[in-house]
């Protein structure tokens, strides 16, 4: 039987004891493991590879079938499961246990998997399959956690992280506990934090590219880009920090035309601007003039929007933008 992950509180759901869950979204598949630990009011957990089991079926299915080790109801997590474990799992359903309750994790299946397809016909098992998040269900959680702990934090940081989780839950909950740590030090978080504190899938800073890319150092920039997969989530937060340095880099140089000493720009700027960022700036500063810097601003808005709209051609369309 199909069953979506959010009909797992359903009454009827409760006699079951088969499961299979597949897909790739890692963090789905946890959270409704823990559902149906929760459902079941099941203590003793044992988890097992696959492989394990079809080297030693016969001690595996000893353990099930002895009655003696029915003194507590159980849960078998199976991790990685095929097609090859089915005939094991046609033994123990033909047997109409009640007291041990099974879960059988997979990745993404076929439609025509053997293992998929007895799960999905027999009324007595659950197949449960899930996707990858989408940016909305990722936002929803994000919003969640958020309002829950209580966090001051802006929207566009919001969307920020969201897409910073590649589709996956995990990564965005890991953010998100980051953020929750930093603001024992900080009470309101903004874009700039968001973008310093959590992870990247590349390895380079994208912070740190924008930076190269102000400074026209073509020779760094064609080795990350050379180094590294930016997915379309990447290509966006390429863009808010392009906007974020522009926009610093016009309100200084703003004050540097109206004669203000530059250590006194430093010193004074909000948010704060670390010591190791300094020169960066002043350098950013020296090869950008203030109309070169509103140029700059108009052509990545126009670029944000040609990327959202033809997503495909992320990578491409910031390279051209990088390299004209």
């Amino acid at each position: 039987m199909i069953v979506k992950h959010f009909q797992l509180n359903e009454k009827n759901l409760l006699q079951k004891n088969f499961f299979l869950i597949y897909g790739n979204n890692r963090g789905l598949i946890q959270e409704i493991t823990r559902d149906i630990i929760k459902i079941t009011i099941n203590k003793n957990v044992h988890k097992y590879q696959e492989d394990d089991i079809l080297k030693n079926e016969n001690d595996f299915l000893e353990r099930i079938f002895n009655k003696s080790f029915f003194d507590n109801d159980k849960i078998f997590i199976i991790k990685k499961s095929t097609d090859k474990i089915l005939n094991i799992i046609e033994k123990i359903v033909s047997k109409n246990l009640s007291e041990i309750f099974f879960i059988f994790l997979s990745e993404t299946l076929e439609k025509k998997s053997k293992l998929r397809n007895f799960f999905e016909k027999d009324k007595k098992l659950i197949c449960i399959p899930v996707y990858e998040d989408n940016l909305k269900t990722l936002n929803d959680i994000a919003i969640r956690f958020i309002n829950e702990n209580k966090i001051n934090i802006s929207r566009q940081a919001i969307d920020v992280i969201t897409q910073r989780a590649s589709g996956d839950r995990i990564n965005l909950i890991n953010e998100l506990n980051k953020i929750e740590s930093y603001t024992t030090k900080k009470k309101k978080i903004n874009l700039e934090d968001v973008l310093k504190i959590t992870n990247l899938t590349d390895n380079y800073s994208i912070s740190h590219f924008v930076d190269q890319s102000l400074l026209k150092n073509k020779n760094r920039m064609k080795k990350i880009l050379n180094e590294n997969i930016f997915n379309t989530e990447d290509c966006i937060v390429i863009i808010k920090t392009f906007l974020l340095k522009l926009k610093k880099l016009k309100k200084i140089k703003r004050s540097l035309i109206e004669g203000k000493n530059i250590d006194y720009i430093f010193s004074t700027y909000k948010p704060p601007i670390f010591w190791k960022d300094k020169e960066t700036i002043q350098n950013q500063l020296n090869e950008l003039t203030i109309n070169q810097i509103n140029l700059l601003i108009k052509k990545v808005n126009i670029l944000e929007l040609l990327i959202k709209k033809n997503s495909q051609l992320s990578k491409k369309l910031i390279n051209n933008f990088i390299f004209e």
